[in-house]
């Protein structure tokens, strides 16, 4: 039913009626968990760029969530930021809290710490606690807060719709813990890390560190005799590529604000210039004007004797 509206909508041109049949559809897939289906309505149709920006708002959310079930996170995190920027600033209290949410939980797998001060807006305080919670567990590493969290927050992360993406987060926190007892330790057993991971046996932790050097998480070698790891010294994270792709992201971040900022303006048509004179022709019939007054003037002194 909804999809033939959407044609009828799409052949009469009809703007908000698409927007809102597919803000519908798109809501319905996600409702019932069927994201590949949604993710084929996004890519093969296109969302009005003249919709209001209620629909615009809901629209890049549902998006967001596509984005971060298919792990695209950095595109899933642009739409929410532009989700949040589309939705009214003094109301919808609840759409925004919702879009905090998922996108707390999007950066924390980017492996980046959401900024504080919007845990701490009256308005989102009370309902991003246990995320803030979920933060703090990431954050420094610590695999039985995380697990705590989860245990006793895990109905809510469910009906919020951010628990399979928040399941995901176990091999960031691991991650993390491994950083920072390479940064702490110059040289520390398998068995040390084990315990301070609470995995179940060293044979993991190797894995795990193995993987992490890898990966590039941390500078190290592992003595399988011995038992034990050894961190390299730490390079000048300047010397790398990180700080020029931390500009270009903040520059990038800003250029879409300009665009979508001058893309939200109102202008006139283009007909509208047409009525318009141009200051040269606004000076002739000015001066026309002036010439008419005079000749008028002198005609009623002539008429007097």
């Amino acid at each position: 039913f909804l999809h033939s509206r959407l044609r009828t909508a799409t052949l009469r041109h009809d703007a908000d009626g698409q927007a809102t049949l597919l803000n519908l559809l798109l809501r319905n897939y996600l409702h019932y968990n069927l994201y590949d289906q949604a993710e084929k309505l996004v890519s093969k149709s296109v969302f009005p760029e003249q919709s209001n920006n209620n629909e615009w708002a809901r629209y890049l959310y549902y998006t967001g969530r596509i984005k971060a079930i298919q792990l695209e996170y950095s595109e899933a995190r642009r739409t929410l930021t532009n989700a949040l920027r589309k939705a009214p600033q003094h109301t919808a209290v609840g759409f925004k809290q919702t879009v905090h949410k998922l996108l707390i939980v999007v950066e924390l797998l980017l492996g980046e710490i959401p900024d504080r001060l919007q845990f701490r807006q009256p308005s989102l305080k009370r309902s991003l606690m246990p995320y803030f919670l979920l933060t703090q567990a990431v954050r420094t590493g610590n695999l039985a807060k995380f697990n705590q969290v989860l245990d006793q927050f895990g109905e809510k992360f469910q009906t919020d719709g951010t628990y399979t993406l928040i399941i995901r987060l176990r091999h960031n926190v691991i991650k993390t813990g491994v950083r920072m007892i390479s940064l702490s330790y110059s040289r520390i057993s398998l068995a040390d890390i084990a315990v301070k991971l609470q995995l179940d046996s060293p044979e993991d932790a190797e894995f795990i560190v193995a993987k992490a050097i890898r990966d590039g998480v941390i500078e190290a070698s592992i003595n399988h005799e011995k038992g034990y790891v050894q961190s390299k010294e730490t390079m000048d994270i300047y010397g790398t590529r990180e700080p020029q792709l931390a500009f270009h992201q903040r520059i990038s971040f800003c250029l879409d604000i300009h665009n979508m900022s001058v893309k939200a303006m109102r202008f006139p048509p283009k007909s509208y210039n047409k009525d318009l004179e141009s200051a040269e022709e606004r000076r002739e019939r000015e001066q026309q004007d002036l010439e008419f007054a005079k000749e008028m003037a002198e005609d009623d002194d002539d008429s007097f004797p």
